[in-house]
């Protein structure tokens, strides 16, 4: 397993606690207008995961997951819509997303070749990377958006299950 395996393994999985017994409210929940809900939230990651490991990969997607690899930018980095109405986000949207991403990217992540370490590809955030800086994100990208859903949850406001 790789140094980018076992980061991304531990903290996709401390996200995944953080947010699988949620309610379909708690996971539509917003903090303030504007912000993602945890919900949201997940589908990014899924989303993020998708995009980098279909451009390593050299895949074509279905509409389906075509749909999640737009959560990675659309409404998070962007002013276009998110893929999804708050009203369709549930909690086995997010699980079979977060299941179906993680099936795609964990093979990339635990034995990368050279060719995709060295691939180029486009970030999430614009800039053009490589498969080992693309890697290198996801090592961490979980673990950025368990924190901020560890803070929506401990919020007075924050839906009762």
């Amino acid at each position: 397993m790789t140094d980018f395996a076992q980061s991304w393994t531990l903290s996709r999985q401390r996200f995944v606690d953080e947010i699988k017994d949620l309610s379909d409210a708690q996971l539509q929940w917003r903090m303030h207008p504007g912000s993602l809900s945890i919900g949201q939230m997940a589908l990014h990651v899924a989303g993020v995961e998708v995009s980098f490991s279909s451009q390593l990969l050299g895949i074509e997607l279905d509409a389906e997951r075509a749909r999640l690899r737009k959560a990675a930018t659309d409404g998070v980095v962007n002013d276009k819509p998110f893929p999804w109405e708050d009203s369709q986000i549930t909690a086995l949207l997010v699980s079979e997303s977060l299941s179906g991403s993680k099936a795609m990217v964990e093979p990339v992540l635990t034995d990368p070749s050279a060719q995709i370490l060295e691939k180029q590809l486009q970030s999430a955030l614009g800039p053009v990377i490589t498969g080992q800086g693309a890697l290198a994100r996801l090592g961490f990208h979980s673990a950025y958006h368990q924190g901020q859903a560890y803070l929506m949850k401990t919020s007075p406001a924050f839906p009762k299950a």
